[in-house]
């Protein structure tokens, strides 16, 4: 093994960072009196490859390394740093480096420039000691020195939060969200609350607050660790779609994660119960009012976060509470009346008993697949309510199903979010003081209703409005915990229409015929003439994958005239391996928006995000008015005031690049994000590396994506496997046992 050695000199140029790990690819400007082997004594302005875990660094910044020498096969010499030392660069030129480098928001390197020639060497202690002096350079006036004021300020606080956090293995990245959260307080809450950070900062899990934790000194079986372990657990579960989760589950969940005795657990599960942060109850299958003599009953200790209970409490007592009320805003239709025809298409008598069951029922629920004719039905609901003055409002519980559903009627539709009214900070202003003044709600894509969700739409509406709710109950649940619309119809309270028939129009198409053999358990059929659905045989992943790229950059827009970047939307079971999201937005990213001179991009959280490309909201983000799922198109980026703005629904939206890690790439999305989307094309992988996620009705919602044409790749063993596997790992709820009582 070689020896160590020390280097010093200033960072010439970052050729690669990961803002996650730590790991760095930079050029280095030895010094003069560096300590380097005799390839580089001759010429001291040669520039040294250094690579390892370093900080963030910025271009300019003079760096003392003790590391060793080692050789790559490819990129030759390099010095691999184990220690670095970070100093303010003292040359004009490393300042000018220094400061250009997006160190401070609102100074690019033209700024940069002339800031340095204005004063040179004693530029930073200027900045640090007399910064109204940076009035004296051409284009900074009061409000640009006020705005490099207060990001030199956040630059040497954020520096001290990354010393202490870097020290325990923490990326820059968080350091800085850290900083940005907390302000001064950073380095008071990581040190003293470090499980705080679960549930305030974006990107911190329990994992790395633990990390933390135990580096500071904290007892392994510590009360505070064991309740923020479960509390971990707790929330993973909702995340998961459970409402709650049995106590014999999660006990030995607890105990796996935090590697403590279970009477311990116990313990603090009860200190939790007595502080109110869960709720437990014991749930009784069949309820005790349904059971007979040979019924065997099972009971569970069900766990619940608190506002699940409450939200599940609430939404089964407002259920309840429209069924019971004696009074309807529709009680005109409890006499004989027509529905009025439509001039495109006479109903069939299913959809004509389900316009009259949702006038003359306070909830029920329309469901159906594909081409069974709720969109029709809906219409004629609509023009019978208009004909009769009566007044209703459309809402989904997405943007894009939102878009769809005016599309699809003709008359304006909401986000649930905007229908209640929702104010950042403050939540729903339509609640039970201030309820809607509908006489009917519509809710479109109801599969996607969470639990907290639907309590939040209950609450708005009056005991004597209807409530629509439509959706199709064989397609995945919701991305939120809960299975609203399978537990109404569970529950047997609600009026329920299920639309069966395949109309004529729609049973053309081999897209809608599939997805109906998938659902009853059989193999979707493919034919010499098909025009819409097509499967393309490969077993070896990296082969399919490969084929996958050209069949959506090269063989859709060259046989179909469809748009591989706006008309095509791949989705994918998994997030890992060949075929899963992650490596499928690198492959599609390179070919349908590979990199430009002309085309600004940047490295932020370790993605490589390009003007250009498609990317995904993957949080609610409720000031800038866009929702987990809505997906949009980089138009432009600014490398000095380092924000990018991205189109969405045509609207621009306006990203710090500190916000950036809330989007992912969007080339390919996974198929439980897709709900409530529809596309022209939908290219589907499937393969038995998908063997955890291939369930029937995963493949089912995701083939239902498709408007025009459907591409499968893979292998027909994938395809059969997730056909045949209907267990759909039922959730953690009990709405639908509440209702029955």
């Amino acid at each position: 093994m070689q020896e160590k050695a020390q280097i010093s000199g200033a960072v010439e140029r970052i050729t690669y960072q990961n803002a996650e790990n730590g790991y760095a690819v930079i050029r280095l400007k030895p010094d003069s009196r560096s300590m380097l082997p005799y390839k580089y004594a001759a010429g001291r302005n040669e520039l040294i490859t250094v690579v390892g875990n370093l900080p963030q660094l910025s271009e300019g910044e003079w760096l003392k390394l003790t590391g060793r020498w080692g050789s790559h096969p490819k990129h030759g010499r390099q010095f691999q740093s184990e220690l670095c030392e970070k100093s303010r660069p003292a040359t004009v030129e490393g300042i000018k480096k220094y400061l250009g480098s997006s160190l401070i928001k609102g100074v690019g390197p033209k700024m940069a420039g002339r800031i340095v020639d204005r004063f040179g060497a004693e530029t930073l202690q200027i900045i640090d000691d007399d910064p109204e002096r940076l009035r004296e350079v051409l284009g900074i006036g009061k409000k640009r020195v006020t705005q490099i004021k207060k990001a030199w300020i956040e630059q040497r606080a954020i520096k001290e939060v990354m010393i202490f956090l870097q020290s325990h293995g923490i990326s820059t990245t968080l350091a800085v969200k850290i900083y940005k959260k907390y302000g001064d307080e950073a380095l008071n809450v990581v040190k003293n609350r470090p499980y705080q950070l679960v549930t305030d900062v974006h990107g911190i899990g329990f994992k790395t607050a633990d990390k933390i934790a135990q580096a500071l000194g904290l007892a392994h079986d510590d009360p505070s660790r064991i309740e923020a372990g479960v509390a971990y657990t707790l929330n993973k579960m909702a995340n998961d779609g459970h409402v709650y989760m049995p106590q014999e589950e999660l006990e030995p969940e607890a105990e796996k994660i935090l590697e403590v005795k279970g009477e311990k657990i116990t313990a603090v599960i009860s200190q939790l119960e007595s502080s109110d942060f869960i709720k437990r109850e014991t749930l009784q299958y069949p309820p005790a009012d349904q059971k007979s003599e040979k019924t065997v009953v099972r009971e569970e200790r069900a766990v619940y976060l608190t506002p699940m209970y409450y939200s599940e409490i609430g939404a089964t007592n407002r259920v309840k509470a429209l069924l019971a009320h004696p009074t309807s805003r529709l009680a005109m239709f409890k006499r004989p009346f027509t529905i009025p025809a439509q001039s495109h298409m006479k109903l069939a008598d299913q959809q004509a008993e389900a316009v009259k069951t949702a006038v003359r029922h306070k909830v029920t629920i329309l469901t159906g697949g594909p081409g069974t004719g709720k969109t029709t039905t809906l219409r004629a609901l609509l023009d019978l309510l208009n004909s009769r003055r009566a007044t209703y409002a459309l809402a989904s519980p997405t943007g894009r199903a939102a878009k769809r559903l005016a599309e699809a009627t003709g008359r304006e539709a909401k986000t649930i979010h905007r229908l209640l009214e929702f104010k950042p900070g403050e939540g729903f202003s339509r609640n039970k003081e201030h309820p809607l003044n509908v006489d009917m709600v519509i809710i479109d894509e109801a599969s996607m209703l969470d639990l907290m969700l639907a309590n939040s739409l209950l609450k708005a509406i009056p005991a004597d409005t209807h409530l629509l709710l439509v959706g199709d109950i064989d397609q995945l649940p919701s991305v939120g915990a809960g299975d609203v619309l399978a537990d109404l119809i569970a529950s047997g309270v609600t009026a329920v229409v299920r639309l069966q028939t395949i109309f004529r129009q729609a049973a053309g198409s081999l897209i809608i015929h599939n997805a109906h053999l998938i659902n009853q358990g059989r193999m979707p059929e493919t034919k010499p003439n098909a025009t819409d659905f097509f499967i393309f045989v490969k077993d070896n992943p990296d082969e399919a994958a490969t084929l996958l790229v050209d069949v959506v950059q090269k063989r859709i827009p060259q046989k179909f005239g469809l748009d591989g970047f706006e008309d095509v939307q791949v989705l994918s079971p998994m997030y890992n391996g060949s075929l899963g999201v992650r490596n499928l937005n690198q492959l599609l990213q390179a070919a349908l928006n590979p990199p430009h001179p002309r085309k600004l991009e940047r490295r932020l959280s370790g993605t490589l995000f390009r003007v250009g490309d498609k990317v995904m909201q993957t949080s609610n983000n409720y000031d800038k008015n866009v929702y987990n799922g809505d997906i949009g198109r980089i138009v432009s980026m600014n490398l000095v005031d380092q924000t990018a703005v991205v189109s969405i629904d045509g609207n621009p939206v306006i990203y710090d690049f500190l916000e950036m890690d809330e989007l992912v790439h969007a080339f390919a999305i996974s198929v439980h994000k897709s709900q409530g989307a529809e596309y022209p094309c939908v290219v589907l992988p499937m393969a038995t590396q998908h063997y955890m996620m291939l369930q029937r009705n995963l493949l089912y919602t995701a083939v239902t994506r498709a408007r025009k044409l459907l591409i499968l790749i893979g292998t027909r063993k994938a395809i059969r496997i997730a056909i045949r596997n209907n267990d759909n790992n039922n959730r953690h709820t009990a709405l639908d046992l509440r209702l029955k009582k």
